[in-house]
């Protein structure tokens, strides 16, 4: 299938196909061509030269306007290509404007001034055919976009029975049979259709009003697009997941061809990192130690800090992690805190039982204000239970004062200097650390997460994935600002302080093989850095 038959934007209320259609109207009227060339003639855009300023003191950069855009589309590209390798469950999604907008109401209106054309021209007598005819020829024009191309018999015989010279000689000798051509088009859609798509071929199958049964022709057609779409991500996904890291690696280093002002957010954060991966004697991490400490820092961003631009195409999903994380750590400290109570620590099921509806009543939490906002309810609802599970068993209630003690440290647990917390969030870093190194296969859970354990891989192995992902592209840049980092430390006077300094062999490098995961386990940094 040719790649300019998929639809460059998809809308699933059929009216996608509709704004298509009329699309192909306006692009075969007489009007438009010259109109393409008016524009094409007058316009400065392709004449028109900018200049790009250089921070770093070289000449600066003259662009045209096609590099401009290429940049933009690079940009647009890779941005693409990373959702489709970072998430398995990638799809394209039909798009429809946002409830409301102008957009939204200028295209309901021009969809329904079309349809209310389209039926009084057949109402007429004799009926008029012009809407009509146009109308088969985008419906003709998108069986390329749902079969496949390689079906070319079929292709043909669509070609055949919808030429439009036959269709307009019909409706001049009076004989156009509009309702038969619904039919055949309904015909080929069943045999070219997915299964999920069969429930509403056959909806169409029952519309007896013929304008109904077009529209609901055209928003089949929509979602069959769509469809084929899709198909051809997932035959192509493999190649791309597998050529992603270079892909993105070029697009990085073009648009670096372009953008010469730096990064300075970025450089802040693998600074700070730098800074506090030192020893006891002052001596500096290597490179990737530095980006492994700088990578666990995305778990629990400080949000006064600006956030790393090379990471902000994957911020939304760090900050889901991160949230993840703050939620899986609450519920894994709520848990240890009330299995001080018999009932909950001797009970296994009780202790499961408890921890799924804890994980529930954190659903909501995004940050630690939603947290410490959601606090009361869970030590509500574990005294609830406590409560609830003692009086099954005949046993005595809790003690006034383990009752308040109980509340008073899970209420703790909204607080990020809870010693609990604390201590769970440090055992929750280690075993990411310990997964990031992993070769293969999962650690066990650490003490206190055993009832979690299906989140905490889940997390882990999502955010193994993303980190090794982002370190196989711009790892290579990473160790560039951190390198040149040194060397300008290097070149400070110094008065009896001790100066970290960089192997000659290595200053200046970039890693010599892609990282993998297996990079990270084998040559990633020392998890035994201070952090």
């Amino acid at each position: 299938m040719p790649a300019n038959s998929i639809p460059r934007r998809m809308d699933s209320s059929g009216s996608g196909s509709e704004t298509n259609g009329n699309d192909g109207a306006l692009s075969s009227s007489p009007g438009a061509s010259s109109l393409r060339e008016r524009t094409d003639s007058e316009s400065s855009d392709k004449q028109t030269r900018f200049i790009l300023p250089s921070a770093d003191g070289s000449p600066p950069k003259v662009l045209t306007m096609d590099e401009v855009v290429d940049v933009v589309k690079n940009i647009q590209n890779m941005t693409l290509v990373h959702e489709i390798a970072l998430n398995p469950e990638f799809k394209l999604k039909p798009y429809e404007p946002p409830e409301d907008s102008l957009e939204r109401r200028i295209r309901d209106v021009m969809h329904k001034a079309f349809w209310d054309v389209l039926r009084e021209q057949l109402s007429q007598d004799p009926p008029c055919f012009n809407h009509a005819i146009q109308l088969l020829a985008d419906i003709k024009e998108c069986f390329p976009q749902i079969i496949p191309a390689n079906n070319k018999r079929l292709l043909d015989h669509i070609n055949e029975v919808l030429d439009v010279t036959v269709i307009q000689q019909q409706a001049e000798q009076g004989v156009l049979d509009f309702n038969s051509y619904a039919n055949f088009v309904i015909g080929i859609m069943a045999k070219s259709c997915a299964p999920i798509r069969d429930e509403e071929i056959r909806k169409l199958q029952e519309i007896d009003d013929v304008v109904d049964t077009f529209r609901g022709i055209l928003e089949t057609m929509t979602v069959m697009k769509l469809d084929m779409a899709n198909c051809l991500l997932e035959f192509a996904r493999n190649d791309l997941v597998a050529n992603s890291v270079e892909y993105e690696k070029e697009k990085f280093k073009e648009y670096l061809e372009y953008y010469k002002f730096g990064f300075p957010a970025t450089e802040n954060w693998l600074k700070r990192s730098q800074s506090q991966s030192q020893d006891s004697n002052g001596v500096v991490s290597t490179p990737d130690q530095v980006i492994f400490n700088a990578y666990m820092d995305l778990l629990d961003w400080n949000e006064a800090d600006e956030f790393p631009e090379i990471l902000s195409i994957d911020k939304d999903r760090i900050l889901k992690l991160s949230s993840r994380a703050l939620r899986l750590c609450a519920a894994a400290c709520t848990i240890a805190i009330s299995s001080s109570i018999p009932i909950i620590s001797q009970r296994t099921e009780n202790r499961v039982a408890l921890a799924q509806e804890i994980e529930v009543l954190l659903q909501s939490v995004a940050n630690n204000s939603d947290l410490e906002n959601t606090m009361e309810n869970v030590s509500l609802h574990v005294q609830t239970v406590i409560k609830s599970r003692l009086q099954e068993e005949n046993s005595p209630p809790l003690d006034a004062v383990i009752e308040n003690t109980l509340k008073s440290q899970i209420l703790q647990i909204g607080k990020k200097d809870s010693p609990v917390r604390s201590l769970m969030w440090k055992r929750l870093q280690t075993y990411f650390r310990l997964v990031l190194r992993s070769k293969s296969g999962m650690p066990p859970p650490p003490p206190g997460y055993v009832d979690f354990k299906g989140e905490l891989e889940t997390l882990a192995t999502a955010f193994k994935r993303l980190l090794t992902y982002n370190y196989s592209v711009f790892g290579e840049y990473y160790v560039k600002v951190l390198t040149d980092s040194e060397h300008k430390n290097d070149e400070k006077p110094t008065d009896n302080s001790t100066t970290a300094t960089v192997d000659k062999d290595q200053a200046g490098e970039s890693p010599k093989t892609s990282p993998t995961d297996d990079t990270i386990a084998a040559n990633g940094p020392d998890t035994n850095t201070s952090t």
